[in-house]
Parts: C-alpha cells; structure tokens; sequence
C-alpha cells in the first residue's frame, strides 16, 4: 500500500512539474502572438453506398464528416469530444492524410495540403504525425522496437544518417520513459502502456510540429492512462508540439487541452476554451454529455443535473434537415427543422462580455451550468488521478479524471 501511495504522489508530481513548464511554454507562444499553424474550412468526407453487382449505382452516401472547421495554434492542444460515430477518427485520418476528403481545405502554413501528392505531400507528413488508438494493433509484431520506432527514417533519410538512428532510437526510448536497451525487443514483451510509448516515440522521431492522437489512452486502464497523459504534457512542453487529441472520456480532454470542440454527426456543434465548454456550455448536446460525467465528490454531485437524452443517434447516411440534433433535443422548435445553425457566437451573448460568448450551433443557445463550480469539485478529500477511480466518458469507456476532473493548470 505504502509503495502505491508513493507512486501515485510521484505521478501527481511529475504532472504538476509538465504543466507548469507547458504553461511557461505556452505564454510565450501567446506573447508572439502566432498565426494558426493549421486551418481547417468547411472539411467533408461522404462516403457512397452502391448497390449492383456489374454496374454500381450510387444510391446515397454516409455524410462521416460535414463541414468541419477549426484552427490550431503552435504549442496549443485541440481536443475533439464525441459520441462512437460523430466522425473524429475521420477527421484525424484526414490531417494525416490517410482519407483523401471529399471537399473541403487542410491548410499547414497556408498551404492547402488535400491538394499535395508525390514528394510534396511527403514533406508535410513529417511535420503532421499520428499516434493510433489501439497500441496493441498498431505495432508490428514481427518488428523489433528498434526497427518500428527507426522506421520513419527509412522514409526520410535526411532527418538521420544511417550511422545515427541506433543512438536516435535509443534516446527517443528514453525520452518516453522506456529502457533504451530494450531496442531489441518485440511489442509482444511490453505492457499495453509500454506499447503506447513505443507508439508515441515513432510519432516523435521525425521532429514533427503537430501530433494528432486519435484516442491514445482508451485503450490502457486507469492508471496508465494517467501516466501516458502526463507524458504528453511534458512532451509538448520539451518541443513545442501542437495535439488534436480525440477521446471519448471528457475529464481527460480538459486536462490536457487548450481549446475543446464537441462533435455530433458529422459536425461541430460548440467550439471554445475549455474553461468556456465545461463551466459555461451553451450547447444542449454539450450540457447532456458534460452532466454524464461523474462527479467524485458527494457534495458536489449534489449540485449537479442529470439530463437524459432520448432516442437513439440518427443514421450518418440520412440525417435530420435543419439541426442534427433536434431529434434528441428538448428545446427543439420547427425553426430548427427548417434551418441548419450556423457555428458562430449566439446573438444573445454578442454584445456581453461572458465566457458564454463562444462559438455554439444552436438557435436557442443558453448558458447553463452542469458541472459543479470548481470549488465544489476540489472540496475536502480531493483525489488524484489512480485514487478517482474509473470515470465514465460518452461511450462508458472507463478513464482517469486526472486532477479531479478539473484542469490543473
């Protein structure tokens, strides 16, 4: 129990130190006051569905992604928060370029890169790197450490001489926290944990400027998760990095992000701080998942409302017209059949100077308070990220509320 209580206390410490030194980081990204390092407009992914077996016919198509948009700063983390369909992983696979969008632009440095291919596309690849969500599925099991983690090198030669990749595998290991001399090992001899290191050090290898990490800890439990988050913040304190973090688990995603965009079906639907998302939602799909998450302290789980949603998500390949949520909304009016919600500041809080005045896709948006005040949350018996226990994201996939499901920063 002793050593338990050590490590935790070792955990907490080691994320208070990588929050402090991102914060330093950050203020002075934000005193240069930097462009976007990325700009995503208007980002479409249908898929067709066929039918005919000699000659297809396109019948429909699954609308994955629907006119997706957002910026991301230098050294700044986004996270994605969604239910199981609304279309994060897609818009991750585009970044990267592994779906090739239907419409819509992916501008790195003001350069639209849905339209690169050959060496030119190859070039901004190394800069925008993905770490995968199943750390189990996404490493060879005939390749040794040494040889998946050196991989990208092969591809870029130019980043690391032959001579030199041992020594430049062996100091990302440890720079992820591994063994260097464990170089020689399969994953199958690591834990799931150790896997997701490995799997973030090949992300690493090539200096990149911007990490997409498509639900990097759903796969670990509680504890690891903790750990593997707190390494991504000290990560991106050491070099800069800007994060699209996509998870399910929403404590998670205001640990670690900056900004918090909520998606469903296929849209974003509220966009701001995360300050402004978790304490002063406007959105109705953002305040009905926000009270889903569970509140550790029994005082302050008395302040909370629980709102059910009702009805089940609508299909991707025939959404509702006007708003896409008015199926499962309590505020829904015809208004919201027959017109689409623009992703802009609502009128009513245009001229205020409120937190409430982010952007929100809602005719009828309106500030309510779901979470507890943070003074609630941090009452007698604060807990740490192992001692909180599983927390239950949108999907009921269990994860750590890292700082009693409040920022730390």
């Amino acid at each position: 129990m002793h050593a338990d209580h050590s490590g935790r206390k070792e955990a907490r410490e080691e994320g208070e130190k990588a929050r402090a030194l991102l914060a330093k980081s950050r203020a002075g990204s934000a005193a240069a006051g930097d462009e976007p390092i990325l700009e995503v407009r208007d980002l479409v992914k249908h898929y067709p569905l066929t039918q005919g077996i000699l000659i297809k016919k396109q019948i429909g198509a699954v609308k994955a992604v629907d006119g997706v948009s957002f910026d991301l700063a230098a050294g700044e983390t986004l996270g994605i928060v969604g239910e199981s369909g609304c279309g994060k992983s897609t818009v991750a696979k585009m970044l990267v370029h592994l779906e090739q969008p239907t419409a819509g632009a992916i501008k790195y440095k003001g350069e639209d890169i849905t339209k690169l291919s050959g060496r030119a596309l190859k070039a901004v690849r190394r800069n925008i790197q993905m770490v995968f969500q199943d750390p189990y599925t996404s490493l060879n099991p005939r390749m040794t450490v040494g040889d998946i983690i050196g991989e990208p090198y092969e591809i870029h030669p130019e980043v690391a001489p032959k001579g030199e990749r041992r020594r430049k595998v062996q100091d990302l290991l440890d720079v992820v926290g591994l063994n260097p001399e464990y170089i020689n090992r399969y994953p199958h001899q690591f834990s799931g944990g150790q896997r997701q290191r490995i799997g973030i050090a090949r992300g690493l290898a090539l200096n990149p400027e911007i990490i997409v990490a498509d639900e990097p800890v759903s796969a670990l439990d509680v504890s690891v998760q903790a750990q593997v988050v707190n390494l991504l913040d000290r990560l991106q304190a050491e070099f800069g990095l800007a994060y699209v973090f996509i998870a399910h688990d929403l404590s998670i995603v205001r640990h670690i992000s900056d900004r918090v965009g909520v998606m469903y079906l296929g849209r974003i639907v509220e966009i701001g701080s995360d300050e402004q998302i978790y304490d002063h939602p406007t959105h109705p799909y953002t305040q009905a998942l926000l009270s889903a998450v569970p509140v550790p302290d029994p005082a302050a789980r008395e302040h909370r409302e629980r709102i059910i949603l009702h009805g089940d998500v609508p299909s991707p390949a025939n959404p509702p017209s006007g708003c896409r949520f008015r199926t499962r909304c309590w505020k829904a009016q015809e208004r919201c059949e027959l017109e689409v919600p623009l992703l802009a500041v609502p009128a009513v809080f245009r001229l205020a100077d409120t937190p409430a005045g982010h952007d929100s896709a809602c005719h009828f948006a309106e500030e309510k308070q779901v979470v507890p005040p943070e003074g609630l949350l941090e009452a007698p018996g604060e807990t740490t990220a192992e001692e909180d226990g599983p927390s239950q994201g949108v999907d009921g996939e269990n994860g750590p509320a890292p700082s009693g499901s409040t920022r730390a920063r």
